[in-house]
């Protein structure tokens, strides 16, 4: 139960930090504050997994991702009775922190607007279509899981700093892809959105399911069969 309330609790953590800094923070233009802009909600996501890492990666491993549980089982590093435990307690994370974030959100009386949700089409935010999106989800996510697997392969140097890479990974993810999609790599960040938002969130959040688990699934392979190079310990390796 530990482990399931740790990705709980990271996951409404980063929820909380990375969308609730879209929702909240980006815009803000009443003096004497201004707004976090693409480069704030993007370092705001980061820090979100970085902090989550450091303090409650040691429970579960701290994936707050379905896409990076099911990347991490595909690349042989998690059990799979690991799995979906994993992934029930990511997407109710997940929406308990936009349900968080939604009363704080309205507290002002204002709408909701896009909540953050993510979009293709007319709620891209640079307006780019559903096969860019997709294609943009699924790389990013595919590099992500990448980098997760370097930086948690067994080396006790690495190892120390590899919350930090993951975390600037993230970041870097969201400076790229945020114009396109509002950055998924999350179905859990995804759905608790759209639940949110509703009509076109709804609609489209398939895509945000789809493409980071496939992104995963594919970078969780080519890490195991291509560049691994020392043995993986068995199951939940990364706890």
């Amino acid at each position: 139960m530990k482990k399931f309330a740790a990705e709980f609790l990271g996951t409404f953590w980063l929820v909380i930090g990375g969308c609730g800094s879209a929702v909240l923070a980006a815009n803000f233009s009443s003096e004497p504050f201004i707004g976090i802009g693409l480069v704030g909600v993007s370092l705001a996501f980061g820090l979100s997994v970085l902090t989550i890492a450091y303090s409650l990666g040691r429970i579960s491993g701290a994936h707050l991702n379905p896409a990076v549980t099911i990347g991490l089982w595909a690349g042989g590093r998690v059990e799979t009775a690991t799995v979906l435990p994993y992934i029930i307690a990511q997407f109710l994370g997940g929406i308990a922190g936009a349900g968080v974030l939604y009363l704080i959100a309205t507290g002002n009386g204002s709408d909701i607007g896009n909540f953050a949700a993510n979009g293709y089409g007319e709620h891209s935010p640079g307006g780019y279509d559903a096969a860019s999106s997709f294609l943009t989800e699924f790389i990013m996510t595919f590099m992500f899981i990448i980098i997760i697997f370097g930086a948690t392969e067994k080396d006790r140097a690495r190892e120390a700093f590899a919350g930090i890479a993951i975390g600037f990974a993230l970041t870097l993810i969201h400076l790229i892809s945020i114009p396109v999609t509002n950055t998924s790599v999350n179905p859990a960040r995804s759905l608790s959105q759209a639940v949110f938002v509703q009509g076109w969130a709804l609609q489209q959040v398939w895509l945000f399911i789809t493409a980071p688990i496939l992104g995963a699934i594919a970078g969780g392979v080519v890490y195991k069969y291509v560049l691994r190079k020392t043995e993986f310990e068995p199951a939940d390796r990364n706890e």
